[in-house]
């Protein structure tokens, strides 16, 4: 830390009490000066000899007979006058970074200019302030959070202003310069440390680009965006760079942030460090993570921004949504809501992600350019297929509300079912999440939350688990069978016999008019088969194969195989019909033949 040391003379200042302060000196006292609750018992001459301000208030008390005059409002308090009335006696008084500012407003406040004696104490804080502090980067964040104490007055006489520069032009500089010290807490990288193998042996510390990020945390929030805006102004510096020091902050100074939430009770308290964060982002996609521009969403939100800002931030993150990750997006719903997460924020997320490819798109039309490079804004397969993933798990997790509509998880899903996905399972296990936590749903409900995911795309696992779901309508449970069967005829292979026509039409969710006349058939495909039912139905299967050897399924087994589905599951779909629905029973029979034809063994 600089310092500078004013004066030759020995300190004699002496206390009395906690109230009294006066010069140890033979001469008499003639002068009473009042700071506060402090008197301090002084001569005038040293001092009138330096201090304007002193000298008119003297001529007022003699003409009122006193020996008193009052300076309690002077800047900086008793301390700060302490400092002024030493140099008047020419006592050795220090300077440095915590202290000078107060020296200077108190000078200010005295009158202590060249004007009334030549080298006074003025001129020498603002050569002390030009030539040292000035160029020292940890004295001049010092000095710029010590101005606040002394407003207006430190704003006035240009301090902070000239702090913000020094902060500003260092924070600035190429990192090769930087040769003084700086605060830097945070995991560097192998060539930061100077331990990069590549650089043969050789221990040349390497200075981060982002070095003055975590001493700028050090300022509140007012001043901090001053010295943003100045470096912003520049144009020295990254936007990612800028991004690095906005989230170094805002995890500095908002508790718990790190945890996408704010740990205190008094919102009203972080709202302007929130506000200024968010206007102080860079406008450049990518400048900052997708989970801290969510984290600082669930913040707006706590604080209580408003719809701009929420509005905002939701198109920022929108903009980069394939970085996300499914915790980052669970907002929790405002206070009233029955929901426990806010899913329309989520959606409009989705929404600015696709409209981004869109107006990509257009614009590239209108351009009627051919490139071969992938023009900036057009979204890749890969962050398509990341963000419908994303969508995938997040419906799982918000699928465990039980107050969450139906409808809400069906929207949500829909935006992303064009994007083509490998495989279903996720997306097979969010609606059997749904089903679980909402056993209460209609059958057309259920239908169309099934029909949400492409049974042909289900793992072998998935498909396990699917015939032994009692929570899937019979219509699911058929479509993953036949499908598992075609896949695994595939790899042997073998040859699958073809679909019947009901199977084709119940795979394809035959709408026709046709329909119409088979409406209570098709009802009863959506029933769901109890756990027992499919479970009796597994373990028979396996008896009989077991009986009859892996490869060879005999008459009998066949005859045995078409009964038990009879009996255990598919009897649902003439149950309510009797003897008479004759088309119904023909078309389970046309079924239950297909199955036994494929040999299904699950």
């Amino acid at each position: 830390m600089k310092f500078m040391k004013l004066g030759s003379k020995p300190d004699s200042f002496q206390t009395e009490g906690n109230s009294i302060r006066y010069v140890a000196t033979e001469l008499a006292t003639d002068i009473i000066v009042n700071v506060g609750d402090i008197k301090f018992y002084l001569h005038k001459f040293p001092l009138l000899s330096k201090s304007a301000h002193l000298q008119n208030l003297v001529t007022i008390a003699n003409g009122e007979n006193s020996d008193e005059v009052d300076i309690s409002d002077i800047p900086g308090g008793p301390s700060a006058y302490e400092i002024c009335a030493k140099f008047c006696y020419g006592m050795t008084v220090t300077l440095n970074a915590y202290n000078v500012v107060a020296a200077r407003c108190a000078a200010e406040y005295l009158g202590m200019h060249e004007t009334i004696e030549k080298g006074n104490l003025i001129y020498k804080i603002d050569v002390f302030l030009s030539s040292s502090i000035f160029r020292s980067w940890k004295d001049s964040i010092i000095v710029l959070q010590t101005t606040r104490s002394f407003l207006p007055l430190s704003e006035e006489l240009k301090v902070i202003s000239h702090c913000i520069h020094a902060v500003a032009t260092k924070a600035c500089v190429d990192v090769s310069k930087v040769n003084w010290s700086y605060s830097y807490n945070r995991k560097k990288l192998p060539e930061e440390n100077g331990n990069d193998p590549n650089l043969n042996g050789l221990r040349n510390r390497l200075v981060p680009t982002d070095w003055w990020v975590e001493d700028l945390c050090e300022l509140e929030i007012g001043l901090y965006k001053r010295v943003l805006v100045t470096i912003q102004t520049k144009g020295t510096l990254s936007d990612e760079v800028i991004g690095e020091g906005l989230k170094a902050y805002a995890y500095r100074r908002l508790p718990g942030f790190s945890k996408g939430m704010i740990q205190c009770g008094d919102a009203a308290k972080y709202r302007s460090t929130v506000d200024t964060i968010v206007w102080l982002l860079p406008t450049e996609r990518g400048s900052v993570p997708c989970s801290f521009l969510l984290k600082l969403l669930k913040a707006a939100i706590y604080v209580d921004l408003g719809d701009a800002i929420k509005g905002q931030l939701i198109r920022r993150i929108g903009q980069q949504l394939e970085e996300a990750s499914v915790n980052d997006l669970l907002i929790h719903a405002g206070e009233g809501e029955n929901m426990m997460y806010d899913v329309d924020a989520v959606k409009k997320m989705v929404e600015e992600f696709l409209m981004r490819d869109q107006i990509a798109k257009l614009e590239s039309e209108e351009d009627h350019e051919v490139q071969e490079i992938r023009k900036p804004g057009i979204l890749s397969d890969a962050s398509k297929l990341m963000v419908a993933k994303l969508i995938d798990g997040y419906l799982a997790e918000i699928a465990k509300d039980p107050n969450l509509p139906l409808l809400k998880f069906v929207e949500l899903a829909e935006m992303v079912s064009g994007v083509s996905r490998p495989a279903h399972d996720a997306l097979y296990r969010a609606v059997d999440m749904y089903l679980k936590e909402h056993p209460g749903i209609s059958k057309s409900e259920r239908k169309r939350i099934c029909k949400l995911m492409d049974c042909k795309k289900l793992s072998a696992e998935a498909c396990m688990h699917a015939v032994q779901n009692d929570r899937l309508p019979l219509r699911v449970v058929v479509q993953v069978l036949f499908f598992e069967q075609v896949r695994v005829a595939a790899s042997s292979g073998s040859s699958t016999p073809d679909l019947p026509k009901s199977i084709r039409d119940l795979n394809n969710g035959s709408q026709r008019s046709s329909r119409s006349a088979n409406t209570n058939t098709e009802g009863d495909w959506d029933v769901v088969a109890t756990a027992e039912e499919l479970k009796a139905l597994k373990e028979e299967v396996a008896s009989l194969r077991l009986a009859n050897g892996r490869n060879g399924v005999d008459k009998a087994v066949n005859n045995k195989m078409r009964g038990m589905l009879k009996s255990k599951i598919f009897t649902k779909l003439w149950s309510s019909k009797g003897e008479k629905d004759l088309q119904g029973s023909c078309r389970a029979e046309e079924i239950i033949e297909y199955y036994c034809r494929c040999e299904l063994v699950y």
